[in-house]
């Protein structure tokens, strides 16, 4: 009998496409930089040595633009498969919210994904919101938490009722949530008075002891 695919064979298998992107991603920036030198050189040798200098030197610069576009591309598929291993872990806490919430006491009825505002002098996104009247929790979630994700989630909460009005009432709490989630990190947030949720098995649940007393912005 096959054994069943786990959160973390996934989870694995991103990373493992993600170094690869990484290492073509650096072979190419050191590349660039070889043909930049290279420019560089030949521009030099262009006034000892005339029209064919010149003519390399023309030759090495079109190579560093194509070099320099196939970077580009590179980079922008790695941001891309990051932002799908995301969305991912974001569709994989979503549907659990609510249960994990009101098992703590947190009677949190319904969930919003990707919350945004963008206006003048104030632009937030909130992966996952779960509200029910004046009670509200709102959840950052990554594949791998650190503790500058940690950080500035902080900063949002700070700024969370004035990015978002309509809720300037509620009673918030916050959580992070993360596959992975760097070494004493969870301490950390749940120091900063956050829940911390992380994969158990083939569910994800809430981390924090029952002694644990969530924070209210």
């Amino acid at each position: 009998m096959s054994n069943s695919v786990t959160i973390q064979d996934i989870y694995q298998l991103f990373q493992a496409s993600q170094a690869e992107a990484d290492r073509r991603l650096a072979k190419l920036e050191r590349l660039v930089a070889e043909l930049a030198e290279d420019r560089k050189r030949r521009s030099e040798e262009a006034d000892r040595r005339g029209a064919e200098a010149d003519r390399r030197a023309v030759e090495a610069e079109k190579r560093l633009a194509k070099v320099e576009a196939i970077a580009a591309n590179i980079n922008k598929a790695v941001s891309a498969l990051t932002s799908r291993w995301g969305q991912f872990v974001e569709n994989l806490v979503e549907p659990a919210a609510i249960r994990i919430f009101q098992e703590r006491g947190i009677t949190v009825t319904q969930t919003l994904q990707r919350l945004e505002m963008k206006r003048a002098g104030i632009e937030m996104e909130i992966d996952i919101l779960g509200i029910d009247g004046d009670v509200a929790v709102a959840i950052e979630v990554k594949p791998r938490l650190s503790k500058t994700d940690v950080d500035y989630f902080l900063e949002k909460l700070a700024h969370f009722k004035e990015a978002f009005p309509r809720y300037s009432d509620v009673k918030l709490n916050a959580a992070v949530a993360g596959i992975e989630i760097d070494e004493g990190i969870d301490t950390y947030a749940y120091r900063q008075g956050l829940f911390v949720i992380q994969q158990s098995g083939e569910v994800v649940e809430i981390v924090n002891d029952q002694n644990f007393r969530p924070k209210v912005w």
